[in-house]
Order: structure tokens, then sequence, then C-alpha cells
């Protein structure tokens, strides 16, 4: 049994002023074509399909068309599920309809898929809050999907029917998994969990979620998941929400982050995107691949002292995204802004540099402001200099959490 893994899609999602939805166009067509070559039978859709709770019509209607393609008139299951910049209600909505073309949606921990048969041979055999069994054309053993789409901690618990809200999530989410894989031995089928959670090695740094992307990781969110929470018998974990395709250790399984099929942020510079391609069979290890994506431009940070320079490269450099900074002792003219942006179609960002800096209250220390940093570090270093200590941690969670609101209004 072979599936495909991708995630944060982030249908409608802007960089800027930039729509970025024929890219996103390109890169699904993409996806499918390398699930039609791959020959895959099922493609998993690990959340944050959308950029916003109500995306706009032409990221709908991208979506719906893309995944009618990917489905192949119910030949291939195409299972998506909701992530933090989804609407659960929305990603449901369709399901009737969806269910006749092989896709199923998930929009909540506790969502139930009503049992379904095709011709093609594709059905959903058994079904449970959190839960399916799958027969896929072909095989005479089923697909097992645990699914736990995303919901802040309150919601996680109120789904998952929790007493005592002051309970540990990590212990509530393992023990509800394993309670569902017991029943159900990876020696009679395939068995994948997927979910939209922050998920880390146990002991290590907290790793920090993207700049640009809604944290999960805030006051009221949702706290980390471990790889070692993810109980034995499963063949493989399919992770959304974070950017980077990686695999984390420490899991009993190939614990996976498939991230964006695109860069959505210039942090995500030097990342190669890319799927995941999973075979899998009962009693057997998963063996995992990837296939690199090429569609969409890349983005990419320069910077120069010399605006002659920054024109020549910029003519020279026309396929990308830019974030470019000018380093000057003076600040950037009306007339060197027009040269810049003419020479080049997809400046994003324009960043001063100004080498003398500025002077502080007392008239005579200069503060050089580093314009490169991100808005995070920038908080930091204000904080330092107004109360001449870091911030705490508690203060730090509560600048995230402000940061995700306001990106969620825009």
């Amino acid at each position: 049994m072979r599936f495909l893994h991708t995630s944060d899609w982030h249908l409608g999602k802007r960089l800027e002023r930039f729509s970025r939805i024929e890219e996103q166009r390109e890169v699904l067509e993409e996806i499918c074509e390398i699930a039609e070559k791959e020959k895959v039978d099922a493609v998993l859709i690990a959340g944050d399909l959308f950029d916003a709770f109500n995306p706009s019509s032409e990221a709908v209607e991208l979506f719906y068309r893309m995944l009618k393609i990917m489905a192949e008139n119910g030949k291939r299951a195409v299972i998506a599920i909701a992530g933090n910049h989804d609407s659960p209600e929305r990603i449901e909505a369709p399901d009737p309809l969806a269910r006749e073309c092989g896709i199923i949606f998930a929009g909540m921990p506790d969502s139930q898929v009503t049992p379904f048969s095709l011709e093609s041979g594709l059905r959903v055999l058994s079904s449970d809050p959190g839960f399916l069994e799958m027969e896929l054309p072909g095989y005479d053993y089923p697909l097992r999907l645990l699914l736990t789409p995303y919901a802040n901690e309150l919601r996680l618990k109120t789904m998952l029917a929790v007493d005592n809200k002051e309970s540990d999530l990590r212990e509530i989410l393992k023990s509800r998994w394993e309670s569902i894989i017991q029943g159900h031995p990876h020696q009679t089928g395939v068995n994948v969990l997927m979910t939209h959670l922050f998920v880390m090695n146990k002991g290590e740094e907290k790793p920090q979620e993207p700049d640009d992307e809604k944290p999960i990781l805030y006051v009221g969110g949702a706290q980390p998941v471990f790889s070692s929470d993810f109980p034995e018998g499963l063949h493989y974990v399919a992770l959304g929400h974070l950017h980077r395709p990686h695999q984390t250790g420490g899991g009993k399984c190939p614990v996976v982050y498939s991230g964006s099929p695109l860069a959505y942020s210039f942090a995500e510079t030097n990342q190669q995107k890319k799927v995941y391609i999973i075979d899998a069979e009962p009693g057997k290890a998963a063996e995992v691949k990837t296939v690199d994506l090429k569609s969409g431009y890349k983005l990419i940070s320069v910077k120069f002292d010399n605006e002659d320079a920054a024109l020549e490269w910029l003519r020279d450099n026309q396929e990308l995204y830019v974030e470019l900074t000018l380093v000057s002792n003076t600040y950037i003219t009306a007339d060197t802004r027009r040269k810049l942006f003419a020479a080049h179609p997809r400046i994003v960002t324009l960043i001063p540099e100004v080498e003398s800096g500025r002077e502080s209250d007392s008239g005579n220390n200069a503060i050089s402001i580093d314009l490169t940093k991100s808005t995070e570090e920038l908080f930091v270093d204000f904080f330092k200099e107004k109360k001449g200590q870091a911030p705490n941690g508690r203060v730090l969670d509560l600048f995230r959490e402000l940061m995700g609101s306001e990106k969620r209004l825009n």
C-alpha cells in the first residue's frame, strides 16, 4: 500500500502584496502528477488547507478542483484534516458530496466519518470518533487512520470528554491513541496517525515556530506532543503545522512533517520543499522516500551596500521573491526606491539599514537597529533597552499570542 503525505497548503495566502494563487495551482498540479506517477493509493493532507477561516472564492475553487483530480473519481482515497488556520465547520461542510468522490474530511478531533462504499472498491468499513478503517481497491488488508485535527487545549479536552481540565494533554492524547490502536494490531492492517499539532523530541529545546505562522504554542493553544507519545503499532505518523519538511527522532515509527509545498516566508529561504511517499504493509516497517517539488518562485534575502551593485543583481535574478536590504549612511531616497522597484518585479520588502544608527534619549549614544531581525527579536531588543533585562517566558508567550491574533485579523 502506497500513500502520499502533504500538508500546509495555505491556499489563498499572500506574500505581502503578491498573490500566490497561480503558484499554488502549479504546485498542486505537480503533486497530482506525482501521485499519478508514483501510483499512490491514498493522499494524506495534514491540515492548514487554507490560510484563513474564510478563504477567498478562488482559493476554495482551487482546493476542490485539485482534490477531485487527486481522488481520480474515487479510485484513490484523499483524507484531509483541519489545521489551526482552518475553520473545522467549513472543512466538513462538503462531506456528503466529497464522499462520493472518495474524499474524506475531518474538522474536529471527535469527528466521525459516515461509512460509504464506491463502485471503485473504495469503502469505509467502520468508523468511530477520530478513527476510521478503509478498504482500498486492490488490497485484502485495510488502511486504518487515527485522525486528530487541530483544536486548542481546552477544546481538545472538551471534545475528548475529559472531566479534569487540568489533566496533562500529552497523557490524554497518548492514552486515547493507545486505546484505539490496541484493537487494531499492525500485523492485520496498515495503521497511520495524522494530526496537526506541535511535535518535538522529549528533552530537546522547544524549537521556534515560523515568524509568519499562526502559533500553536501560545497561551490558550496546545502544549507540544513528544514523538515518544505515539503508541506502538503505528506504521507512520503524518504531521502538519511546521513548514520545514523533516522527520523527528525518538518515535517508534517514522514521525514526519511534510512541510508546506511553497516557501511562504523568508525564514524558509533555503528549504527544499517536498512530499513524502510511504510504502507500508501489515507486520513490516514502513519505507519512506521524498520527492522534491519544483514549482513556485524561490524566496531570497540579499544585502548590498551599493545601489549600483543591487541594481545589477536584481536585473540578473528576476525569477525570485526578494527581501532586499540596502546599507547606507543615510535614508533611501525616493529616486533610489523607484530605480530598485523598476529593476525587479517581485521585491517584497526593501529594508534600509542605516550605519549611523540613531541617537538615544540622552543624545550621545548611538543605537544600531538591525531591521533584518525578526519581529520577535526586535521586541526582545526593545524590551532589553527599556527594562534592562530580557523578557521572561510568559511575556514572550503573550507577545506570540498577540502576534498570532494580529495575523488572524489580517
